[in-house]
């Protein structure tokens, strides 16, 4: 789709299935769908905006208003009503978490593998955080939540904030302590790209799977010229969950991968 703002469409979204390599659970299904558009000239601002109306109209569309109950608590959609919080801000305000402690590596590496999470020799202080994030503050986010200004080492593809180039212009939304959404001003920066792709090469050969692989059709892309732009990734059978209060993403799927009998 990014190809085709390169090509001078302006405005571009899909509607398909995804598939990934991943676990089953009440939230997880190797097998999705989502909705991913992209909208030239607009920033990752103008994609809350659009997410807020998005949801709401949906939800009064579906349910006949923009509050809404799901397994007994009440959630309200309506635009203007949704909190915002950087990814920092979280981890002191939802996490209790101080500065001092959040950006200490090594503090952070002891306490999240204490609590079963796995570190790699490439994890650095942004990994730890979002690991950290994971744990502490995630669950916690019930009401409609954007996080956004992720650091840069975990959001390859986002837009490095004007300001701080540590952080990006990315932010995911949760609901009910679940990612609904994850959106980015895009980086059209062909040599930051390539070095935030090399980078993620090599963490990919020291064993992080989640690492992206290097893309050279689009690298070549993005020199020919691809405008400011901002995108956006929602999951629909999470947001169909919502509407329907179903509490797992099974309910909403026809065939649901299941575990084999024995």
């Amino acid at each position: 789709l990014k190809r085709l703002l390169v090509g001078g469409f302006e405005k571009v979204f899909e509607l398909n299935r995804n598939f990934r390599n991943e676990g089953i659970s009440v939230r997880h299904n190797p097998e999705f769908t989502m909705c991913e558009f992209y909208w030239a000239y607009a920033t990752f601002y103008d994609l809350m905006d659009l997410t807020e109306e998005l949801f709401s109209t949906i939800a009064t569309e579906v349910c006949g208003s923009p509050v809404i109950t799901y397994q007994g608590t009440e959630i309200d959609l309506t635009p203007g009503k949704w909190q915002r919080l950087t990814f920092h801000e979280s981890l002191e305000k939802v996490g209790g978490h101080s500065p001092e402690f959040y950006n200490d590596f090594a503090k952070v590496s002891a306490y999240v593998r204490e609590r079963g999470e796995k570190i790699l020799k490439t994890d650095k202080l942004g990994k730890l955080q979002a690991k950290l994030f994971d744990l502490d503050v995630e669950p916690k986010l019930i009401a409609p939540t954007f996080i956004y200004h992720y650091p840069t080492e975990i959001s390859p593809l986002a837009r490095r904030n004007q300001d701080n180039p540590e952080i990006t212009d990315r932010f995911e939304l949760f609901i009910m302590g679940r990612e609904y959404g994850n959106a980015f001003s895009e980086l059209n920066d062909p040599i930051d790209q390539r070095m935030r792709f090399e980078e993620q090469v090599r963490e990919k050969a020291a064993g992080d799977d989640e690492a992206c692989s290097m893309d050279e059709d689009y690298l070549r892309a993005l020199e020919y010229g691809m405008p400011p732009a901002a995108g956006e990734g929602i999951g629909i059978d999470r947001l169909v969950m919502l509407l329907t209060d179903s509490p797992s993403i099974r309910e909403v799927i026809f065939f649901p991968l299941l575990k084999q009998e024995c």
